[in-house]
């Protein structure tokens, strides 16, 4: 077990295929600022969004069992979006007590927020495909149109910090969607369907216009966190935060400095 003295908690796990996963993080210490966490960007194994259903499952599966088995979790949040629909299932099947969180798109909030009834989603190929997505779509039918757009190269490209590429690659997007604004027949909500996508939200932004709403995950997950926490940190002191890499751990650094203003280690993992 890690010893390291400013970590007296039993830590909340949180991974991602890479460093997307930290806008869940970020929305999870401002609703639980008191808690530990741990988080895993498994970027050696990158991107998900763009890989079968059966790697996601694996790589899933041994993060999960690493997390325990090391740090002792006392929860665990799957903050992506690729491998919540393709391993959540999974991991609860083989994880029983632990309480473990994951995300969907965040349809329903749109849904509740659009006036005109078109809502674009952006999200990876494999989110969109899944059958998790498809009875989530279902379950909304009739009450607004669904615009999907696989995002093919973007969730890398913000991973990877290329401004050029990701300005690029948004604007391309958002344009084969279709047409943005208020009006009647025109999209007048976004849904960031993949935890990469809120940190080009500047760039969408400028390539939308202000009228149009930006709905991703991070709030509601944090607050449903809260409510399955088994033992909540009664501590007066703000929680730490350690950060794991399968990858290059200085793309991990500069994110969460970036980011979140952490200027913690990031410790790599072979798993």
């Amino acid at each position: 077990m890690p010893t390291e003295p400013n970590y007296s908690k039993r830590p909340i796990g949180v991974f991602d295929s890479g460093i997307g996963g930290l806008s869940i993080l970020k929305a999870l210490r401002a609703e639980l600022p008191r808690e530990d966490f741990v988080y895993m960007a498994d970027s050696g194994h990158a991107p998900y969004g763009e890989r079968d259903e059966a790697h996601v499952i694996a790589r899933s599966s041994a993060i999960t069992t690493h997390l325990l088995a090391q740090y002792d979790i006392q929860a665990l949040v799957v903050a992506c979006n690729t491998a919540t629909a393709a391993a959540i299932s999974t991991l609860r099947q083989a994880h029983p007590l632990l309480p473990i969180i994951g995300l969907e798109p965040a349809l329903k909030p749109a849904l509740a927020l659009s006036k005109t009834r078109r809502i674009g989603v952006m999200a990876t190929r494999s989110t969109l495909g899944s059958a998790k997505f498809g009875t989530l779509v279902a379950s909304l039918a009739g009450q607004a149109e669904f615009m999907c757009q696989p995002c093919d190269g973007l969730a890398d490209a913000i991973e990877r910090q290329d401004t050029t590429k990701t300005i690029a690659l948004c604007a391309y997007y958002t344009g084969a969607i279709g047409r943005f604004g208020i009006n009647e027949g025109e999209i007048d909500t976004l849904v960031l369907g993949c935890t990469h996508y809120p940190f080009a939200s500047d760039t969408l932004r400028q390539l939308l216009g202000s009228s149009v709403q930006l709905i991703d995950t991070g709030e509601a997950v944090a607050r449903q966190t809260r409510r399955l926490l088994p033992s909540p940190s009664s501590a007066d002191t703000p929680g730490a935060c350690r950060l794991l890499s399968t990858g290059d751990p200085s793309t991990l650094r500069h994110a969460a400095h970036h980011w979140l203003g952490l200027d913690e280690q990031v410790i790599s993992v072979s798993i």
